[in-house]
């Protein structure tokens, strides 16, 4: 887990002015695919069908919140009273201790897929005193190109939703090309509440011979999504 991208934060506040970003998926859902989901097979499973529902809703930008999806996307609700966060986490995946990490989950077959929050006190008050999405996803991919370790780095959505009471939350999605594990897809969100910062950060290998399935997206993304405050 990058634990390091918190450091981007400690600068200074700072503003600029651009628009809010577009939600991660430019895809269109393909017009057949709701109405052949209709048509399911009986020997489909449950999850094959949940799967095929919720699949054209999370491509048109539609996220569901229902606690049905979760269960079939195998996820499970974590909560830190203490720190004041809570979010969906893969519900085989098992928690570890790590040095820096507030919590952290990792895949038992493959360390290297895990799913780690940060809570650092920061002087913001809002997360738009730092600044827009992308001037927030720039260091992010900056922080990452400086690691001896990557050969490149590439941002591929950046947006923007509202959390608890309207809470500011910042999402982004990118790739790293590592040399330790190859290429890897990462999943990140922000916000700043209580003079704290919490960072999500979503790891999961995609190399090009191996890349995850589209049920390992959008369990991925949903944990994304379900990462808010709790007070």
């Amino acid at each position: 887990m990058s634990l390091h991208i918190c450091n981007c934060f400690a600068l200074s506040n700072y503003k600029q002015a651009h628009t809010r970003q577009p939600c991660f998926s430019n895809s269109k859902p393909n017009p057949s695919s709701s109405s052949s989901s209709l048509q399911t097979p009986p020997h489909f499973t449950k999850r094959s069908l949940a799967f095929s529902l919720v699949a054209p809703l999370f491509l048109n930008g539609v996220l569901p919140n229902l606690p049905i999806f979760a269960e079939e996307l195998e996820l499970e609700r974590y909560t830190d009273s203490k720190e004041g966060f809570t979010l969906l986490r893969p519900s085989s995946w098992i928690k570890v201790d790590k040095a820096g990490a507030t919590a952290l989950f990792e895949e038992a077959r493959s360390k290297g897929n895990n799913v780690g929050v940060v809570v650092n006190p920061v002087r913001l008050n809002t997360l738009g005193e730092f600044g827009t999405p992308q001037f927030v996803a720039d260091k992010l991919i900056q922080a990452e190109k400086l690691k001896e370790s990557t050969k490149d780095a590439e941002v591929i959505g950046v947006a923007e939703r509202s959390g608890k009471d309207g809470l500011q939350v910042y999402e982004f999605e990118y790739k790293v090309d590592s040399t330790r594990g190859g290429m890897k897809r990462i999943f990140s969100a922000v916000f700043v509440t209580s003079k704290k910062l919490y960072l999500l950060n979503i790891t999961h290998s995609d190399r090009p011979e191996s890349p995850f399935s589209p049920h390992t997206r959008l369990m991925l993304e949903q944990a994304l999504h379900s990462f808010d405050a709790t007070t």
